[in-house]
């Protein structure tokens, strides 16, 4: 398949329930999936998204509402999200370790009225229930939590959206309408619900089929989390289009990594980068020999040169390669089609076809080849982007000044349209693969007596990405350890946003108007005085 047929197979406009239509018709019968072991055909697939489409039509879900879950990796998140699909509602896959203020914030502003979570995600939700008028249904999945909700709330098990009805949902979908909201870190104040259309998320696969050339033979093996629109677009949504197979797995394993390529017969992986270099410096382990050369492609950004080469000498892998840069927003505007030629550094080539992508100084006027600047970027076809900040038009028209969108990343493109990405203008940091939103860390550690002030900053790690560390003053008489702060911190607030590091200070860095000097922290560092999570051997619960 050629990458013109890839584009426009389908025509330039598409849904997911389209997709899901054309992909039954034409390989029902084959395998799709895999998640531990228990496999279902494409078939399969649909069959038990409409059950539950239609179980959750008998709920009262119908389209235009918004469906919040919180469900770990499982074939049943991904039924479920082509079931809310197939009724022309919104998922609202939701952070699994999101808990406290970081919950009910999210689940108040999607407007939902039902959330279907795991049995003991399900207890995160009863405890913030009385924070959550709209909230009428709690799905769980698994046993029943052990504790119940209150009032007019009602608590129902899987098997009540699990309808015997297997018939198709006859729901007239559009490109353009909502299929997903996706929230970002919320960097410069609360997360905000990305808008994804049918036609973007459809627009974003079809782009990684350009950078991948995946066929019927592909098996593409992934950990990423379903709650995230690089999983669900990019491994299951992309897949489906040419009848390629997926292999799930719950949760990313150093040592369960090749055990599981070995048996699902992946030729292909798709990693975070804190992964890549995990993988190339584990000790060797027999299925890691036995599966030499299994890997034809590992896709991933950054991929640092040197991680690169012990990928392809280590492990056999033929292609490994950043296809692309891309966020929430808009996907993808560099990209690297396959078999193109990847410079060092870089992330691909300027995207013509899908985007016009410039990049700019303060004034928005376009700086010359080789000049980083902000990146910001128009769409050339209809829904390619997202459509907006949900229930926020101020954010959105900040971001779309002079009609362009605004990334608030910094970038520059070489001689030869090779893009690369140097900075982050916005203040928000990225931790293995979590966006962290500084402004909520910030609010949460507010929220302890002890506190008086507290920058939450980045830390470059050794892993190539970024730690978390929170500077913080003391109120005048109060004490608290760091050890005892982070043990608090953990308890309220999501695992990937409990920082590594602590320091206290007597006063924080500030500009004559008030505002922290956040740079002058990340230029710090790790200084003498800052405490630090793993050399102190504090472990935490990645739930």
């Amino acid at each position: 398949m050629s990458k013109s047929d890839i584009q426009w197979s389908t025509g330039e406009e598409d849904t997911i329930n389209a997709v899901l239509r054309r992909a039954v018709a034409q390989h029902g019968d084959k395998q799709y999936m895999d998640f531990l072991g228990a496999t279902c055909s494409y078939q399969d697939m649909d069959t038990a998204a409409c059950r539950l489409a239609n179980g959750l039509s008998q709920l009262g879900i119908s389209k235009g509402q918004t469906v919040v879950t919180l469900l770990d990796n499982s074939a049943d998140a991904v039924f479920l999200w082509l079931a809310i699909n197939k009724l022309g509602a919104i998922s609202v896959p939701v952070n699994t370790a999101l808990k406290g203020d970081f919950l009910r914030h999210q689940v108040s502003d999607a407007d939902a009225t039902i959330i279907i979570a795991e049995s003991d995600y399900a207890e995160r939700v009863t405890a913030i229930a009385d924070k959550l008028p709209k909230l009428q249904t709690l799905v769980y999945r698994n046993e029943r939590p052990a504790v119940e909700l209150h009032g007019e709330q009602r608590m129902l098990p899987w098997s009540e959206i699990l309808s015997s009805d297997s018939s198709d949902q006859d729901v007239d979908v559009a490109p353009s309408d909502l299929a997903m909201l996706i929230y970002t870190g919320g960097t410069t104040g609360p997360s905000k619900g990305c808008m994804i259309s049918h036609n973007y998320a459809c627009s974003l696969a079809r782009q990684m089929l350009i950078i991948t050339n995946r066929n019927e033979d592909t098996i593409t093996w992934t950990s990423l989390p379903l709650f995230h629109f690089n999983a669900v677009a990019t491994t299951c949504l992309a897949n489906m289009m040419v009848g390629a197979q997926v292999a799930i797995y719950p949760r990313f394993s150093v040592s369960n990594f090749w055990p599981e390529i070995e048996r699902t017969g992946a030729n292909e992986t798709q990693l975070l980068a804190s992964m890549m270099p995990m993988l190339a410096s584990a000790p060797d382990n027999d299925a890691m020999k036995r599966c030499y050369g299994q890997l034809k492609a590992v896709w991933g950004a950054p991929f640092p040169e040197s991680v690169q080469e012990a990928w392809k000498t280590r492990f056999g892998a033929e292609h490994t390669v950043c296809g692309g840069f891309g966020l929430s927003e808009c996907s993808l505007p560099s990209i690297l089609p396959f078999g193109t030629l990847q410079k060092p550094g870089s992330s691909g080539l300027r995207n013509t076809e899908f985007f016009d992508v410039r990049i700019v100084d303060d004034n928005d006027k376009e700086l010359p080849a080789n000049t980083p600047g902000e990146i910001i970027i128009r769409p050339r076809k209809p829904h390619v982007m997202f459509e907006g900040y949900w229930r926020r038009p101020e954010d959105t028209l900040k971001v779309m000044r002079n009609m362009w969108f605004h990334t608030g990343d910094i970038g520059k493109f070489d001689e030869d349209d090779y893009f690369y990405f140097v900075d982050r203008k916005k203040d928000y940091l990225r931790r293995r693969g979590e966006n962290i939103s500084s402004f909520e860390v910030e609010h949460a550690f507010l929220q302890h007596d002890a506190v008086d002030e507290v920058a939450a900053h980045a830390v470059l790690s050794d892993l190539g990405e970024d730690e978390l560390k929170v500077t913080i003053t003391l109120k005048e008489g109060m004490q608290i350890g760091e050890e005892a702060l982070c043990r608090w911190s953990a308890d309220h607030m999501p695992y990937y946003a409990v920082p590594r590091y602590i320091e206290f200070r007597s006063a924080l860095p500030k500009s004559p108007l008030g505002r922290v000097y956040k740079f002058e922290l990340r230029d710090d560092g790790v200084t003498l005085s800052t405490w630090d999570r793993e050399k102190a051997g504090f472990t935490l619960a990645k739930r």
